[in-house]
């Protein structure tokens, strides 16, 4: 036989018939050795395929290679899963788990809020930490009542730390920037703001700029301004700010009636994990990894070959 047949024969042998190098050696008649070579070998032209299917597998080439492109310290990456659209819920377990591996933990965590987040938050267990002080990073009381909000999953990320939860109570965005001036001067709200802005670590997803906006969701805004934000360039927002792909905020008057965070916090923040799911959200990704505004992605597979792609 040649090589290659041999390798088949040897891949065969190993991974259907459970044999061992040495007897696969035995049964071919060639050394213990050359069966583990040929091996390797079956594997790097892909005559073997190896996948690790479990709903909490990771894949690790794509993870060192966001890492490398991207500068961050860190990238969670799960298979793409077999049915389309439950992403989610396979990264939001990603997030749980790291957030539980946090060493140290974290005595203060500022958190946004949206439907990633509040997957994120029911993916913890009891106990992932001890003792964590969750802070609201920007505005989310809820202006109908349809779900429980930035508030409720904050609460919860709490709860299951055995921690201290500390709201903003205040809407996301503002009718008049004098209100939001007015509230943001208030002493306790400041203080908020600023244990937020000086966090040990932030836990923030990202929304697309299109209808299905939480800022729609929640009765901050109507389709028709998200659609007019799109076409002033904007890819999505994260701490309620809409922002193109530079990270540049589109429409700064919006912007001066946005409770929250500033963005800046996020660049020079130690540990920023951003958590993002599904190919609505792959543009806003891309701007958050490519302009220094997370140190952490947890995302999905096919969202990581999107932002690898050369553009």
């Amino acid at each position: 036989m040649d090589d290659e047949l041999l390798s088949v024969r040897v891949a065969e042998l190993y991974y259907d018939e459970g044999k061992t190098q040495d007897e696969i050696g035995a049964l071919l008649k060639i050394s213990r050795w050359k069966a583990g070579r040929l091996l390797t070998q079956a594997r790097e032209r892909g005559i073997v395929r190896i996948e690790i299917v479990h709903p909490r597998a990771r894949r690790l080439g794509l993870e060192r290679e966001l890492a490398v492109r991207f500068g961050l310290a860190d990238a969670v990456v799960v298979p793409a899963p077999d049915e389309p659209g439950t992403e989610l819920d396979r990264v939001a377990q990603a997030a749980a788990d790291h957030l539980a591996a946090l060493r140290p933990v974290p005595r203060t965590l500022a958190v946004s809020w949206g439907r990633t987040l509040t997957a994120v938050a029911e993916a913890l267990p009891d106990g992932w930490a001890n003792g964590v002080t969750v802070v609201q990073a920007n505005g989310g009381v809820s202006l109908n009542r349809r779900s429980g909000g930035a508030a409720s999953l904050a609460a919860t990320i709490a709860q299951r730390a055995s921690g201290q939860v500390v709201l903003l109570p205040s809407p996301a965005i503002l009718e008049r920037v004098e209100t939001k001036r007015a509230i943001e001067s208030d002493r306790t709200v400041a203080g908020i703001l600023d244990q937020a802005a000086n966090a040990d670590a932030f836990l923030f997803s990202a929304g697309p700029a299109d209808r299905t906006s939480a800022h729609v969701e929640h009765g901050y805004l109507a389709e028709e301004d998200v659609a007019e934000l799109a076409r002033r360039g904007a890819v999505g927002d994260l701490l309620g700010r809409y922002v193109d792909g530079d990270g540049n905020v589109v429409d700064p008057a919006l912007d001066e009636r946005t409770v929250g965070v500033g963005l800046d916090r996020l660049r020079g923040a130690r540990r920023a994990i951003f958590v993002t799911a599904g190919d609505a959200k792959h543009d806003i990704a891309r701007t958050v990894v490519s302009n220094g505004l997370c140190t952490v992605i947890i995302t999905d597979e096919n969202t990581a070959r999107a932002l690898l792609e050369e553009r």
